[in-house]
């Protein structure tokens, strides 16, 4: 009896180190998140930031990786990939082999537009290029180079993705938008409708109260499109063709402002509104593309 106590015993301690052994792998394949903040000078207060690390960067702790700045709409946060479960969905692509393994950085920004405001109170572009990013690449395992950092976003962040892209094209080797808050034709603006409809409100915060068309043409991507160096960077950008602020339109305009410049560049108008439904549905796209443009692409055989 004992002799089958002890065979039995040894039966279970193989037979469980079998499935750990199995179970290992799964948990050394899964990527990680990390919530922190970043000092700012510029701005007078931290700045809170969430960065999603490949499974790669646990497992190969030398290796440096290329980084997507990816930012948030307007009413979102640092947490947007995590809130929305996009975390997932990433993870597993990266698990998949379906997407190469790069950081993506998503910081605050509340109603900035990522662009310095009007009145100077709110230098977030500042704090972004010259606090923002070098804190990240300082304690992130980051290559080096403008092929090796991307810039991404939605609605607010797309409108701000394309802004940095465009006005500091030597920083970004690549940008893709999806909804982006371009508008084709500016409407004029009077102090009463901006007091009267929140986000007019909005954009007088940022873009002045009264509205300076002056500053907001020197910020808008389609005005920057028409002269910025935008040559080696890869750009992709979407729009639905039923989007509720009407920025297919401001889309169709980036378009043709680039094709008329024999700028390569990837567009689509796909149906959807403006929502996260919209945003969930094109953003494996998006980062398909930026894995490609960071020559990662997905892991031949992947599904």
């Amino acid at each position: 009896m004992n002799s089958r106590r002890a065979v039995f015993a040894a039966w279970l301690v193989l037979f469980c180190c079998a499935l750990l052994g199995f179970a290992a792998p799964a948990r050394a394949s899964a990527g990680r998140a990390e919530c922190r903040a970043v000092p700012s000078r510029i701005l007078g207060h931290p700045v809170p930031y969430c960065i999603l690390l490949p499974p790669a960067y646990d497992a190969q702790k030398t290796r440096r990786f290329p980084v997507l700045y990816f930012l948030h709409g307007l009413g979102g946060n640092a947490q947007m990939l995590i809130e929305t479960g996009a975390m997932d969905d990433i993870d597993d692509a990266w698990a998949g082999g379906r997407l190469g393994q790069f950081l993506i950085v998503t910081p605050s920004a509340g109603a900035s537009f990522y662009i310095n405001s009007h009145n100077g109170r709110d230098r977030y572009e500042d704090f972004f290029l010259r606090e923002f990013m070098p804190f990240i690449e300082r304690h992130y395992r980051v290559l080096p180079g403008r092929h090796n950092r991307g810039i991404s976003g939605i609605s607010m962040g797309g409108y701000g993705a394309l802004h940095l892209a465009f006005a500091h094209p030597q920083l970004f080797g690549s940008v893709t938008a999806s909804s982006a808050a371009l508008i084709a034709r500016l409407p004029r603006v009077n102090s009463a409708a901006m007091a009267d409809l929140p986000f007019l409100r909005v954009l007088g915060a940022v873009f002045g109260s009264p509205f300076d068309r002056a500053f907001w043409d020197r910020n808008d991507p389609l005005h920057l499109a028409r002269t910025a160096n935008l040559a080696g960077m890869k750009i992709e950008f979407d729009c639905g063709e039923q989007d509720d602020y009407g920025f297919e339109a401001g889309a169709v305009a980036l378009d043709k402002i680039l094709t008329a410049r024999h700028i390569p560049h990837v567009f689509h108008l796909y149906p959807g509104h403006h929502d996260w439904q919209y945003f969930a549905t094109r953003l494996p796209a998006a980062l398909r593309f930026q894995s490609r443009a960071f020559g990662l692409g997905p892991r031949r055989g992947a599904k």
